[in-house]
């Protein structure tokens, strides 16, 4: 070859061409699929602690050394925010509260819970709620009192309250026997009948049955108990009552029997039962912390008062629905469990002393 003849460049075949071509898009295609499943997975599998609610739960109540005298707080005006997003509550007759702030799930600004009334000091919580980390402690918040203000002249002489009981009425529902009541009937019927579709039957389909039926009346305001139904004349074995009617007893009562033979007699015997319904008057002593004395009531109760001296005076103070009383303030609420009990506690007003 001559120093001036040029060397032809060498061409790759079309095919390897292609194979590389088609090999570097699969590779791209690939990596878009593990990254469209990796945020897709992302998004489903979030963390559980990231959330957009955050929920703060907790107590007020106020605070003393003595631990039966922190009593709850109600009426606290409970306020959450983080400075952009802000939530509001205020605390039950329990000194309850819970309320849930809304905010953005990457937000790691610290939450401020402010507490007020006016009858105590300001509080605020700090909450420290990262971007995994949320604290879903149960908050007691004990609040202290302000001091309380002198009524009065200077000097002046405190009312004593003292012997004080809780008055209060049960309504109960009472039965008294007043008699009894008979009644017979009969289901006529006859039998060695094959039975035929569509007809009453025998319970083994294989006779003709007939059916009967009687009912009592017990009156206003009576019910029966004790009922009992029974055959006592025809062929008895061949008989089958129904007490659907009057196994829960009640002002009527119906008893059905069916007969696949020849004609029987049924008797329905039941006992009177006279409903009144009765008052007692109950009493019960309130336990006594500080200047709040503290009760509790049965659902049932009715007309509520207490009694007791002012100064030694003796005095029946109605506490009515508005659970007023001019020498205490008082509140009510009722329990979680399933009895329903109802909590009473009141504390003495300025001027007043136990």
């Amino acid at each position: 070859m001559s120093m001036g003849q040029r060397i032809a460049p060498i061409k790759r075949p079309i095919t390897e061409q292609m194979k590389g071509k088609t090999l570097a898009w699969t590779m791209i295609a690939v990596v878009v699929a593990l990254a469209a499943m990796f945020l897709v997975r992302l998004h489903v599998h979030r963390p559980p602690s990231i959330r957009r609610s955050i929920p703060i739960e907790g107590a007020v109540i106020r605070r003393d050394a003595d631990t039966r005298k922190e009593l709850p707080i109600e009426n606290v005006t409970v306020t959450a925010s983080d400075g952009v997003v802000s939530a509001t509550t205020q605390s039950d007759a329990a000194g309850y509260f819970k309320l849930d702030l809304q905010r953005q799930v990457w937000s790691g600004q610290p939450i401020v819970v402010h507490f007020r009334h006016p009858d105590y000091e300001p509080y605020d919580l700090n909450l420290q709620a990262g971007r995994l980390v949320i604290d879903e402690s149960l908050h007691v918040v004990a609040m202290v009192p302000l001091p309380e203000s002198p009524k009065g002249a200077p000097g002046a002489k405190e009312s004593v309250v003292s012997n004080i009981r809780v008055r209060y009425t049960i309504n109960s529902r009472t039965q008294s026997n007043v008699g009894s009541a008979v009644k017979t009937f009969q289901v006529v019927n006859q039998g060695n009948v094959p039975c035929v579709k569509h007809q009453l039957c025998s319970p083994d389909k294989k006779w003709k049955a007939s059916r009967g039926s009687a009912t009592l009346d017990a009156g206003q305001d009576n019910t029966f108990g004790n009922v009992r139904a029974s055959c006592i004349a025809g062929p008895c074995p061949f008989t089958k009552i129904d007490d659907s009617g009057f196994k829960n007893g009640g002002r009527y009562i119906t008893v059905s029997a069916i007969d696949w033979s020849n004609t029987a007699t049924f008797l329905l015997e039941a006992e009177v039962f006279h409903t009144a319904i009765s008052s007692n008057v109950r009493e019960s002593y309130p336990v006594i912390f500080g200047r709040a004395l503290n009760f509790t009531l049965p659902p049932t109760q009715e007309g509520v008062s207490l009694e007791g001296e002012i100064d030694g005076a003796p005095m029946v103070f109605p506490l009515g629905p508005d659970l007023y009383l001019s020498w205490a303030t008082c509140t009510a609420r009722t329990s979680q469990g399933s009895d329903q009990t109802t909590v009473y506690r009141c504390e003495l007003k300025p001027g007043y002393r136990f």
